[in-house]
């Protein structure tokens, strides 16, 4: 949701009573917003991250009447949480008059404890504008978000949005929570993809749509895997993720490196890359690799290779095909791999980690005559890429590349998982297993079956 953001225009409503509910899976630790309702600059209620934490504040005639912000820090870029705001300026007891919760959990440890007074205008059902995603054109939410939900005039709890699975324990959205919305109350599901402001509450008060917003397929439900922007792997200045943690981009001569928020020690796992720039890399990175932000040596964008920790990459690199790769003891290794890649082209990664073998593609096609690099060293390893002054895009199964959907012709996993521009399903070429021929999209459906 990178520089977009949904509006409408509310009227008047209840000003004491409200409950916001999403679910969100953040893509950086930058300040950024969830809602936020805009009478003016000194009357307006906002819902964001802080950058870590999440805030919660009104504005009256200037003055910040209510201020809550968690001491929980929320930076865990490879998982949805569930976010409830419920505030109540009527109750007797200032504590129940603003609540945070936070998968089902309340925050009741809170780093700023300013409540409402008693009958508080809060500012949040006004004839003004409602920003998803935003702050009247800054701060704009990096990342997923579904579910939706805005009540006007009732403040309800968690459990009226989510509830437990009987079987894992695991905090899950209820698809039609038993709620009354209220004039200004809205329910987004972004389930139609020709229009994702589309109201389901009943209400008919539908977003317009500022900037691209792409429907994918990683869900609460079905979490896929995206890039984890933790500082000692994003590296370089003016170097960041971008929708929703699914591209690097740098836009200065620096460096930017990115792996996957899963982690793996096993399975058969498949994901896509395209580049718009020379010098890139894209392939698997070692347990150590990670832990170190893939800086020794001084040279910043070697998550993938060098260094004294494993890595593996299919190099486009001054215009070479070439496989780089390093062990514990070897140091850098290079060999002739296949074909030279460039702007435009998909790069497909297959990572048998069952047989630790890995294998390359080239807009579908298997390079090195399907004879695969042996895999050894570390226990765990990350999927992903790096790019130097430009920008890589992935596509681990959620089914776009830089915001933009596939279309056409497109792939599934042997699971039924993931959309890909190429089959994951490889076997046939000369030296390709037979036994790597199905790989998988990495989500957590397929995890708990095939990791």
């Amino acid at each position: 949701m990178a520089s977009t953001q949904l509006t409408r225009t509310a009227t008047s409503g209840t000003n004491t009573k409200a409950t916001f509910s999403a679910w969100v899976k953040k893509a950086d630790a930058n300040e950024q917003f969830l809602f936020y309702h805009f009478g003016s600059s000194a009357n307006n209620f906002r819902i964001r991250f802080d950058p870590d934490t999440i805030g919660v504040q009104t504005l009256s005639s200037s003055s910040s009447v209510m201020h809550l912000n968690t001491s929980a820090k929320f930076r865990d870029p490879s998982a949805w949480m569930h976010i409830v705001v419920a505030i109540d300026s009527t109750q007797a007891t200032d504590t129940n008059r603003a609540k945070i919760y936070v998968n089902g959990v309340q925050q009741t440890s809170l780093s700023a404890t300013t409540y409402p007074p008693q009958n508080q205008n809060m500012h949040f059902n006004e004839s003004a504008t409602v920003y998803i995603g935003g702050q009247a054109g800054s701060n704009y939410f990096n990342g997923s978000m579904t579910h939706v939900h805005w009540i006007d005039g009732t403040a309800y709890d968690a459990d009226d949005f989510g509830e437990s699975d009987s079987v894992s324990g695991i905090w899950k959205p209820k698809t039609a929570p038993s709620v009354t919305y209220g004039t200004n109350g809205f329910f987004l599901k972004m389930e139609n993809s020709g229009a994702m402001g589309t109201d389901s509450s009943g209400n008919s008060n539908t977003f317009t749509v500022s900037g691209t917003l792409t429907q994918n397929l990683d869900t609460p439900d079905n979490n896929f895997a995206t890039l984890n922007p933790a500082p000692s792997v994003e590296i370089g200045s003016g170097a960041f993720y971008e929708y929703g943690a699914t591209n690097c981009r740098s836009s200065t001569a620096n460096f930017i490196a990115g792996v996957s928020g899963i982690y793996l020690d096993q399975g058969k796992w498949y994901f896509e890359m395209q580049t718009a720039t020379a010098d890139c890399h894209v392939g698997i990175a070692g347990e150590n690799k990670i832990k170190n932000g893939g800086t020794s040596g001084g040279v910043n964008n070697r998550l993938f290779y060098y260094e004294d920790t494993t890595g593996y990459a299919y190099s486009y690199n001054g215009g070479n095909g070439m496989i780089y790769f390093s062990t514990p003891s070897d140091g850098t290794q290079t060999a002739s791999y296949g074909t030279s890649y460039g702007s435009s082209d998909t790069v497909g990664c297959f990572a048998d980690l069952d047989n630790n073998k890995l294998y390359f593609s080239k807009n579908g096609t298997i390079q090195n005559s399907g004879t695969g690099y042996t895999i050894q060293g570390d226990i765990y390893y990350a999927l992903g890429s790096s790019i130097y002054n430009g920008d890589t895009s992935l596509n681990y199964g959620n089914g776009s590349f830089k915001g933009v959907k596939l279309t056409g012709t497109t792939f599934a996993d042997a699971n039924g998982q993931g959309i890909f521009k190429y089959s994951p399903n490889q076997g046939g070429a000369s030296n390709f297993d037979s036994a790597a021929k199905n790989f998988y999209t990495l989500n957590t459906k397929n995890l708990k079956e095939f990791g």
